[in-house]
């Protein structure tokens, strides 16, 4: 895995016809070791810390088996309509002033309809005024207009997760497809956008699933990766599924920092899975985590997250926005 990680350095990269039977089979000690390495290589000490809110909740058209907010599930989650500018401006302005780097507004919903849009472009046209925020946005199956105008709003980078593997992708959600996913992805890029798009483990994939999932995230040349670790929540038809053992969730960290050496491998929800909230997954590949005050699927709150990555001797300093 050593020598691997050290052609992977001098331009080697994973391809779907290489055998990636190794990943599964490796010492997870030398595999971290090696994600390790091709990490500090290609993206340094800084680690990237990004915040969310929710800005909509509820309601969603879509069956996602995961979620607490698809209307097809039976969960209680809270609901409520797109929330106003000054909510969102003063959760920004307080990750801000605790060293967040990123901001995002996440919706529920298939996409966001004419009001709701312009709604969120009001509220990052203020964001991008009234604060340094890198900002990004997650607003489902977006049109090439609203694409144009989130860019003109200030908002850099687009979230759109692929889930899972193109196998599997039907076995979590059947309201729209693994190919609308990618369409969304490509049309994100194609309006200027860099692209954060990851997924779930721990939704009954396989190890192939999840190689498959990277290689493809690979292809598309996106430049954040959220991992997300399954949370099971109750009334979700996903609710007994066997939570992953910390291991598991280092090896897929791992393996993805081999299959996608440069891009910022960022830990989601499931933190709390791993001892420490998850300090060995930066040693396994990870540079970059959601973080929040207000979050309870991701573990640490800000002021934990940046003692944790300071003693660890990471480099969190904020960098300036470009414009």
């Amino acid at each position: 895995m050593l020598r691997l990680a050290d052609e992977i350095i001098g331009g080697k990269r994973i391809h779907p016809e290489d055998d990636t039977n190794l990943f599964i089979s490796a010492d997870i000690k030398l595999l971290c070791e090696g994600a390790d390495r091709i990490r500090k290589h290609f993206c340094g000490d800084h680690v990237d810390l990004c915040s969310i809110i929710n800005g909509k909740s509820g309601k969603c058209s879509e069956n996602c088996r995961f979620c607490a907010q698809s209307a097809h599930n039976c969960t209680g989650v809270n609901e409520y309509q797109f929330l106003d500018t000054e909510t969102i401006l003063n959760e920004c302005k307080h990750n801000e002033a605790r060293g967040v780097h990123r901001f995002s507004i996440v919706t529920a919903g298939r996409t966001l309809n004419n009001d709701d849009f312009e709604k969120a472009f009001e509220a990052y046209s203020t964001l991008h005024e009234k604060t340094d925020m890198m900002l990004c946005g997650s607003h489902g199956l977006l049109t090439d207009e609203q694409f144009r105008r989130l860019r003109l709003a200030g908002v850099s980078r687009y979230h759109c997760n692929i889930e899972t593997s193109r196998r599997n992708f039907p076995n979590i959600c059947t309201t729209h497809t693994f190919e609308d996913k990618i369409d969304c992805i490509n049309r994100a890029m194609n309006a200027g956008f860099e692209v954060c798009s990851g997924g779930i483990i721990g939704m009954g994939e396989t190890w192939a699933d999840r190689i498959d999932m990277a290689v493809t995230l690979a292809e598309l040349g996106v430049t954040s990766i959220p991992i997300n670790a399954l949370m099971p929540i109750k009334g979700t038809p996903f609710e007994d599924l066997e939570r992953l053992s910390e291991e598991d969730i280092l090896r897929t960290v791992a393996i993805f920092r081999y299959i996608v050496p440069t891009a910022d491998i960022r830990l989601a929800a499931g933190r709390d899975l791993m001892t420490e909230c998850g300090k060995q997954a930066f040693f396994s590949g990870a540079n970059s985590t959601i973080t929040g005050d207000m979050l309870t699927t991701s573990g640490n709150d800000i002021k934990g997250d940046v003692k944790m990555l300071s003693d660890m001797g990471f480099d969190i300093e904020k960098r300036k926005r470009n414009e």
